[in-house]
């Protein structure tokens, strides 16, 4: 589905902020800088590197502006290139949160699944932050080793967290600027009070009422107390053209005429072509609105909240119409849905609101009885079950849709890149078709039978492979959060069911 042929976009002012390791400090310098800039009356959109919900919910909460999830391991670099181009245009500036270290991803051994991958695929000045305490001139030993170890990468300016006091960030800024060549932008002091607070289960809801806006003030504000925010700026719009390959055929075509004409992106003709592209994306909507949309109910609330912009957008873009409910409000399925899909988020904590629900646990059930698609995914999987037993041991009933029981505990069960294979066909994948995503729960599924269980995928990751999921009649549910982009296909197919799904429910009437 890929070109080989390239095509530069107009320069974008960009950075990533990625860090040193975990703990550096880029998510606060990430939120500082993006709402500093947005006071300034900046268009800002945000974007994390890896498979990640809350930094996004963090960034939306800042900037107003949905944020993105970049990742060239689920996905292709093409589409990395694309979602960035598309998220950033007609804003002033994008900001990239990066992940863990610059370096680190899924391999040891090379950038995959990397920050510095990103950085790279999509041609973006780094901005690296440090934590300098109880360190001199080290920290320019540091930022010269992160120089070195990848030479065509763009370390283009340097933060540094954890100060002791505006002396000891004179010190390290000599140090680093001396040895390596690139400018300290900014400093930030040890403040107890500029923790990002811990991911846990009121997090989403408290950014959602607005409860941690001064948080994301007090790191502006310290940000631009520190930092020459003009110098940033001027780091960002020197990033290059973006150069991309087309990752949609349709896209490729409507670029040609451009090409043969050897120009360069010009603002008028940029504005040309988006009017084009507006108007032949509103013909296949308007096309597909003449049929009978399928409906996805999606449950979103905050039990249920992680879901990749992308995955509802390919969704919507394969021709299908998304309705939102929430089950801890009481909501059932909504009447006209055609298909079910519940993604993860923190169930175990609503339990209870779940659990006595029973609108929607009978509505999950006559789904089933029906053979409508249900797609489910980690906390949505745990829903499906019979039981879900929180951590402190209390038992609830659920739907009783898989044939398991579902235990929280306090380590965690599993974490890291996951590619799913079908092990048989399903709705939403033909056997032997690949998915790609991440898993990361805390809890176990312990099934009835264990040695008839219809499993859904056959999952890859740094440990080997194992069985994963459930696929019965036409319920789809698994641990592993799918990225749709690393399949478009996958979600043509899935819409096709509904709209097979439909057409049954409309026989039936008549």
């Amino acid at each position: 589905m890929t070109s080989d042929k390239q095509h530069a976009t107009h320069v974008r002012p960009r950075l990533i902020i990625a860090g040193t390791g975990s703990g550096a400090g880029k998510t606060t310098v990430t939120l500082g800088l993006m709402k500093a800039l947005a006071s300034r009356g900046l268009r800002v959109q945000g974007f994390k590197c890896g498979p990640d919900y809350i930094d996004p919910t963090y960034h939306t909460a800042v900037t107003g502006r949905a944020s993105r999830n970049l990742d060239a391991w689920m996905t292709s670099p093409e589409y990395v290139c694309h979602t960035f181009v598309q998220a950033a245009e007609g804003q002033d500036i994008s900001i990239i949160e990066g992940v863990m270290g610059l370096y680190d991803g899924k391999d040891p051994l090379s950038n995959t699944g990397s920050t510095a991958e990103i950085a790279m695929v999509t041609q973006t000045p780094v901005i690296l932050v440090v934590d300098v305490r109880s360190m001199a001139r080290s920290a320019a030993a540091i930022v010269l080793g992160f120089q070195q170890l990848e030479p065509e990468l763009n370390i283009a300016g340097v933060i540094v967290n954890r100060c002791g006091s505006a002396g000891h960030y004179q010190i390290v800024k000599k140090a680093i600027e001396q040895m390596c060549d690139i400018p300290v932008v900014g400093w930030l002091k040890r403040e107890d009070d500029m923790s990002i607070p811990e991911r846990h289960l009121g997090l989403v809801p408290a950014i959602e009422r607005g409860e941690l806006d001064p948080l994301f003030q007090r790191t502006a504000d310290v940000l631009s107390e520190g930092t020459d925010l003009n110098l940033l700026l001027k780091i960002a719009g020197a990033a290059p053209p973006l150069k991309f390959k087309n990752y949609i055929p349709e896209l490729e075509q409507r670029q040609v005429p451009e090409q043969q004409q050897n120009q360069q992106n010009t603002e008028v003709e940029q504005e040309h072509q988006d009017h084009q592209e507006h108007q032949e994306h509103q013909k296949r909507q308007d096309d597909q609105d003449h049929q009978a949309r399928p409906v996805i109910a999606i449950a979103r609330d905050a039990a249920f909240n992680f879901y990749y912009p992308d995955n509802l957008e390919l969704l919507e873009e394969a021709g299908a119409k998304l309705t939102y409910f929430s089950p801890i409000a009481g909501e059932g399925i909504p009447a006209d849905a055609d298909s079910i899909y519940l993604g993860g988020g923190f169930p175990e904590e609503f339990a209870e609101a779940i659990a006595t629900n029973k609108l929607f646990l009978e509505g999950l059930r006559q789904a089933a009885r029906q053979h409508m698609p249900v797609f489910a995914e980690c906390g949505g999987y745990m829903v499906l079950a019979e039981t879900l037993t929180d951590r402190q041991g209390v038992t609830f009933n659920m739907a009783g849709i898989v044939p398991a029981h579902v235990q929280m505990q306090t380590k965690r069960a599993a974490l890291g890149y996951r590619e799913a294979s079908a092990v048989q066909d399903s709705f939403l994948l033909e056997k032997g078709d690949i998915l790609r995503g991440h898993e990361f729960h805390y809890s176990t599924m312990t099934y009835r039978e264990t040695d008839t269980i219809p499993y859904a995928y056959e999952t890859k990751g740094m440990r080997g492979l194992k069985p994963e999921g459930y696929n019965s009649g036409h319920i789809l549910a698994g641990y592993t959060h799918v990225h749709l982009g690393s399949n478009p296909e996958a979600a043509h197919r899935w819409v096709e069911h509904c709209r097979m799904y439909r057409q049954s429910k409309q026989k039936e009437v008549e």
